[in-house]
C-alpha cells in the first residue's frame, strides 16, 4: 500500500487513467466493428462514411498513447482494403 501522500496520489491518479484508457479501448474496437459491420452489409457508401469517421476515432486514441501509432495504421490500412474490394 501507498505510504506517502505523493504515493497516494498516484495510485488514484493511476486508477482514474486506467478507467479512462479503458474506454478509449473500448472506443477503439467499436469503430473497427462498426467498419467491418458496414462491409459485411455491403453498401459501400455507407461503408466508406463510417471508415472515415472510424479513421478520425483510431487516430486520436493513438496520438493519446492508448494504443501504439503502427497499430491504429495497420488497423485503417486493413480496413480501408476491405472497403476498396467491395464490389
Amino acid at each position: 500500500m501507498a505510504n506517502s501522500a505523493q504515493a497516494r496520489k498516484r495510485a488514484r491518479q493511476s486508477l482514474k487513467n486506467r478507467a479512462h484508457n479503458a474506454s478509449l479501448r473500448t472506443a477503439f474496437r467499436t469503430a473497427v466493428k462498426k467498419v467491418l459491420k458496414a462491409v459485411e452489409a455491403g453498401d459501400k457508401v455507407a461503408a466508406q462514411e463510417v471508415f472515415r469517421q472510424s479513421t478520425k476515432v483510431l487516430d486520436r486514441i493513438a496520438d493519446k498513447g492508448v494504443f501504439h501509432k503502427n497499430k491504429a495504421a495497420r488497423h485503417k490500412s486493413r480496413l480501408s482494403a476491405k472497403v476498396k474490394a467491395m464490389a
